[in-house]
């Protein structure tokens, strides 16, 4: 297939994604505002609750099968090693742009997390109902390209609320620590604090503190000790409702639906006594990838009247999203599928490339919202992230393609 016919191919999808894009910012004019926030909460919340989980209950249930489950063990390996390389990147970019403290934590989440299920469940099926793609019979690569967005979107969920979470938590927790040791204390605070040193003052005028030498409270810590409060204070950073989200649970429901026998005979196939529950599901999980494309769209809106990050920062990320992080990819997946961890199905190594060249992810702006740390910012930073992917994710879906053949 030529190089021309690839570039259509991996062009269309973009276009409607575009398309519905810029109708979700249209739709959130102040002038429309058939999209406002109360809007835009209500549909967030049933793509969220609803619409979300039923297409990957759905998915997965119908594709997902015990064999079929050793060919996707490295799809979370491979996303997980999105986010660790993506941070890495840009821990580097923090320190040649000397970044505020304030955006750190979300410069490190735009450039590790990607949009892995939003997009993807956008993209790829279109790529397959494409005269032209390259992926064989439209209907079994839509399926399987679903399922494996699916599943993306699930692994993509735990880890934003585990791995990006934990660290903006960290970033954000450290601004807090300064700003409570940079304030000023009160005139009361001092008198208060003067009172209580008189108080413990001796009559030659030492203080307690200086008879007493310090002491560590308690014994010492034992290993085993210090290693369950170290875990303790890792999981209490973590969002357990998040990481057990509707999504998440969803897939963990198509797993057991698709990979046990006597649910999956009930439930899956036009024979199947409660094929009914499967048929409303799918006919709920239609409705998640226009909404979600809209709600992108207006989302997109704050960040044309807000700014305050640096040209060097918004360009920066878009360089590790759309340029180093693909490169990378091309070599780590190359590299599994020579050492035999990945198979030849050409659609699989296609959605495991696209991973590495994904705009940020629209969770890490709720995170950031949690945190009240660069939440105007990342409007801006997603913009300029999302305008650009535009033609990085056509060249890139192109290569990739070109690539697979």
């Amino acid at each position: 297939m030529g190089f021309l016919d690839l570039f259509v191919a991996a062009l269309m999808p973009v276009l409607k994604v575009l398309l519905i894009t810029g109708l979700g910012l249209f739709l959130a004019l102040d002038r429309i505002d058939l999209l406002g926030a109360n809007a835009r909460h209500c549909m967030n919340n049933l793509v969220f609750y609803l619409f979300g989980p039923a297409l990957v209950v759905s998915q997965l249930g119908e594709t997902i099968t015990f064999q079929s489950l050793s060919t996707l063990w490295f799809m979370p390996v491979n996303i997980l090693l999105t986010f660790i390389i993506g941070s890495i990147l840009a821990w580097i970019l923090i320190k040649i742009t000397k970044t505020p403290p304030h955006l750190q934590g979300l410069v490190i989440g735009c450039c590790s997390a990607g949009n892995l299920g939003n997009l993807l469940l956008i993209i790829v099926p279109a790529v397959c109902m494409e005269s032209n793609s390259p992926f064989g019979d439209s209907t079994i690569c839509s399926t399987n390209g679903t399922t494996y967005a699916s599943l993306s979107m699930a692994v993509g969920a735990i880890y934003i609320w585990t791995y990006v979470y934990i660290i903006m938590r960290i970033y954000s927790d450290k601004i807090a620590e300064d700003t409570d040791t940079n304030q000023p204390i009160s005139d009361s605070e001092s008198y208060k604090a003067l009172l209580l040193s008189r108080k413990n003052s001796g009559s030659s005028g030492c203080s307690k503190e200086d008879e007493l030498p310090l002491t560590i409270s308690g014994e010492k810590l034992t290993v085993m000790e210090k290693i369950f409060q170290s875990v303790k204070k890792f999981t209490a950073k973590i969002n357990l409702k998040m990481v057990f989200a509707p999504a998440t649970i969803a897939a963990i429901c198509g797993f057991i639906i698709g990979t046990v026998s006597p649910i999956r005979i009930l439930m899956i196939g036009d024979s199947a006594p409660l094929r009914v529950i499967d048929s409303s599901a799918s006919l709920l999980g239609e409705a998640t990838i226009p909404c979600m494309t809209l709600i992108v769209g207006s989302n997109l809106l704050r960040g044309l009247r807000k700014s305050g990050v640096s040209v060097s920062v918004i360009a920066g990320i878009v360089a590790v999203r759309n340029i180093f992080l693909p490169i990378i990819g091309i070599g780590i997946v190359k590299a599994a599928h020579h050492l035999g961890m990945v198979e030849s199905d050409s659609l699989y190594q296609f959605i495991l490339l696209l991973q590495y060249a994904l705009p940020p992810a629209m969770t890490v702006g709720v995170i950031a919202q949690l945190f009240k740390a660069g939440e105007g910012e990342c409007s801006v930073i997603m913009l300029w992230s999302y305008a650009l992917s535009a033609l990085s994710l056509t060249l890139w879906s192109t290569f990739y393609m070109w690539l697979l053949q």
